[in-house]
């Protein structure tokens, strides 16, 4: 299974994101990789707790501006970034979630900060840009988004055969990746 870096490099949102900011594709690239770990999170934590299940996830998606987010980020105009920031509050909750990631997405690739909080609301866009078009792809909301989202983060049925993304980064064995990323992240800023 293709990883997530790798699809939304064949969306050329990276490439987009790159152009905007004026910085590399290949910085752009290591930026959205190291980002996605807690925006996947995010994602699965939203899934699992949201009325409704992933039936409510697709709709809260769709909400948020649905596959024309991607789209936004790609587009030749300036990508409209306050459509990522309500994403993030959404998965996150607070601004201090945002920069604790972007703290730990900082030590990992040694890109600042800074530029990191500037690229996390348009990687967002990307990854719930993407989701919501395989939830439209499977024509129903929850279906097709489930299997995306368990099959991405090592949730839901395990017929796979690889643990996934999701058991990776849950180092607590809670089902919940968010909580040990923030952790790690939290240590890294003190």
């Amino acid at each position: 299974m293709m990883d997530m870096s790798d699809i939304l490099q064949q969306t050329g949102g990276p490439e987009a994101m790159a152009r905007e900011l004026g910085i590399s594709e290949s910085a752009a690239t290591t930026s959205t990789a190291a980002l996605l770990p807690a925006i996947l999170g995010g994602f699965k934590k939203t899934a699992q707790v949201r009325p409704g299940g992933l039936d409510g996830f697709g709709k809260l998606l769709d909400q948020l501006g649905g596959e024309a987010l991607l789209d936004s980020v790609v587009a030749p105009q300036p990508t409209p970034v306050d459509e990522g920031n309500a994403i993030l509050g959404q998965i996150f909750g607070s601004r201090e979630v945002s920069r604790t990631v972007a703290a730990g997405a900082e030590q990992q690739t040694g890109i600042s900060s800074d530029l990191l909080k500037q690229m996390l609301p348009v990687v967002a866009m990307m990854v719930a840009g993407y989701m919501a078009r395989q939830n439209a792809d499977s024509g129903s909301h929850g279906g097709g988004l489930g299997g995306f989202i368990g099959g991405l983060l090592g949730g839901g049925n395990k017929t796979s055969g690889g643990d996934g993304l999701g058991s990776l980064l849950d180092l607590n064995g809670d089902g919940n990746p968010l909580d040990d990323i923030i952790g790690m992240a939290g240590k890294l800023v003190r």
